[in-house]
């Protein structure tokens, strides 16, 4: 979930595991399983590492993940899970890429087109405004008392594009490749990573009024709620 506020929504995501474990763990199951696809070893699979850590984040049970996996490099049977992109339009023209992993997509097209028209969005073409990076996040908590001023320029061998020092923490944006050599570099220093995924960034960002922003805010609650959902990338500033 990223994109006006991606602290926000980060914050937001934590309060909605603990309100329903449940859902989060069949949205974590299912990126587990999308990601083992391309083979069932996290160390072999950045992709894979990474859900895996979010899973452990959420405190996933060890045997949840493991089947998982196995689901998805077909050593054990089920329906199968798809990775669908719904782009659309929501109130005050703000716009969002819906990253589904299903195993239903006629549900999912439902379910995602009734969160925007509740609230007065609709489906439409968007992708045009996006383009996928890397968005590694550290928190001040974790950060401590390191200066990251002091190995900013580290980080840019490393890969990073953009820097943000934000009141919550640092978010660095680097090329999709670069993802894990960034993450790398914060954990041979011993700073804990809150996250390091591949997402849809905004070119360019739209301000909302405050009642388009309480709208789009409810879309953004109704994304978290939705099992079908993996992730949502927003424009709103």
């Amino acid at each position: 979930m990223s994109g006006h506020s991606k602290w926000a929504t980060t914050k937001r995501a934590k309060a909605v595991v603990d309100a329903k474990r449940g859902a989060i763990f069949t949205k974590v199951a299912n990126l587990i399983t999308i990601a083992a696809k391309q083979g069932g070893d996290p160390d072999a699979n950045p992709s894979l590492r990474a859900a895996v850590d979010k899973a452990r984040a959420v405190n996933m049970p060890k045997d949840n993940i493991e089947r998982a996996i196995k689901k998805g490099t077909g050593e054990l049977a089920g329906d199968a899970v798809e990775e669908l992109y719904y782009e659309a339009v929501g109130p005050g023209n703000s716009q969002f890429i819906v990253k589904c992993l299903t195993d239903n997509k006629n549900r999912s097209a439902a379910t995602v087109r009734h969160a925007f028209s509740k609230y007065n969005g609709s489906l439409g073409a968007v992708m045009w405004n996006f383009e996928t990076q890397g968005v590694v996040m550290v928190s001040k908590e974790a950060l401590g008392e390191n200066d990251f001023t002091e190995f900013e320029l580290s980080l840019i061998d490393a890969g990073a594009i953009d820097i943000k020092n934000e009141e919550e923490g640092i978010t660095v944006y680097c090329a999709p490749e670069d993802t894990q050599k960034v993450k790398d570099f914060f954990e041979t220093k011993s700073i804990a990573v809150e996250s390091a995924e591949i997402e849809y960034v905004a070119k360019t960002k739209t301000e909302l009024s405050d009642d388009n922003r309480r709208r789009n805010e409810n879309i953004a609650e109704a994304l978290d709620d939705n099992e079908d959902v993996g992730d949502y990338y927003t424009n709103w500033d």
